[in-house]
């Protein structure tokens, strides 16, 4: 069976992560796996909804997203359970420099941008419901959403093709310290507060390759703690293995204080953010998921406790 052995005689563990600063303690699993006594082949999708279809495909074991794409994905019926939170927050509302958008309300009119099918979206959407403004990606509403990747975001803010964004970590920086984009709100006054990135694992590889499962979570908390305790060694590894020098040392730090590294989640929080989801209508689910029923953070614990973490 594939991903079940190495040649070496280690277990291989196929995990699918994104190319995003928040994301880069997940990747660096990869690199101290063999510590653990796995390997871990890792594949970067451009969204989280990627990620839930290479699993609905059996091609992954793991995957690090943002909490909606596993949402939106265990509504369809793709069979994970969420094991871990590794990152809080990851979200601005950016304006463009020669618009006075000075908070929420001041969106009337104009085209905003955002990834289709990301937790920025849910936060836009539940700002704008907040706000009492409505939206569609096409004219007629208070908002026209423009849906664009999250490289894209930024090309259209600074070429005028979008108002404002409402984009990830480290993009949402860059745009800052260009001096194309500037800050209007971070979207953490909603239920959903601080939004947490989840770690998913299949319900197979979660049941029936458990101890292979312990190993990858035990090294998931060495690697978040490795990134906590030492930023040098975060950003290195962000800004040069991750985006090959694309993004300053200035842009990983505005990033990481905007996203920071975490382990924890909690069913409640999961809970909130399906119902956000339901009632913005982002991902369409037809049955929302009981967060009750598919979060499990035993390995976790177990994990934390075994290495002495809190």
């Amino acid at each position: 069976m594939v991903g079940d052995s190495a040649d070496a005689g280690e277990e291989v563990v196929r995990l699918g992560n994104l190319k995003l600063a928040h994301f880069g303690a997940v990747s660096y699993i990869k690199e101290i796996a063999p510590r653990c006594g796995i390997r871990v082949e890792e594949r970067v999708f451009a969204k989280g909804l990627d990620v839930m279809q290479a699993i609905i495909a059996g091609e992954l074991d793991v995957g690090g997203t943002a909490s909606e794409a596993a949402i939106a994905g265990r509504a369809a019926g793709v069979p994970v359970v969420v094991v871990a939170g590794f990152a809080r927050g990851g979200a601005r509302l950016v304006r463009r420099q020669d618009q006075a958008i000075r908070g929420v309300r001041d969106l009337k009119g104009k085209k905003v941008g955002v990834t289709r099918g990301s937790i920025q979206e849910v936060l836009l959407m539940a700002e704008l419901q907040k706000a009492n403004l409505s939206w569609a990606p096409g004219p007629g509403k208070d908002v026209q959403v423009v849906y664009l990747a999250y490289p894209d975001l930024n090309q259209a803010l600074m070429g005028g093709h979008v108002d404002a964004m409402m984009q990830s970590e480290p993009q949402s920086s860059q745009a800052i310290n260009k001096g194309f984009g500037v800050e209007v709100v971070k979207p953490y006054d909603t239920p959903i507060g601080e939004p947490v990135r989840t770690l998913v694992m299949t319900e197979s590889f979660y049941k029936n390759r458990r101890p292979v499962a312990e190993k990858f979570m035990r090294c998931f908390v060495q690697a978040t703690s490795a990134f906590i305790g030492d930023r040098q060694l975060a950003e290195h590894y962000v800004r040069h293995t991750v985006f090959k020098g694309q993004i300053s040392a200035e842009d990983f730090r505005d990033a990481i204080e905007n996203s920071p590294y975490s382990y924890d989640i909690t069913p409640q929080h999961i809970q909130v953010t399906t119902d956000v989801m339901a009632r913005t209508g982002v991902g369409r689910m037809v049955r929302p998921p009981l967060a009750k029923d598919w979060v499990r953070t035993d390995l976790l614990d177990a994990a934390k406790a075994g290495l002495n973490i809190r």
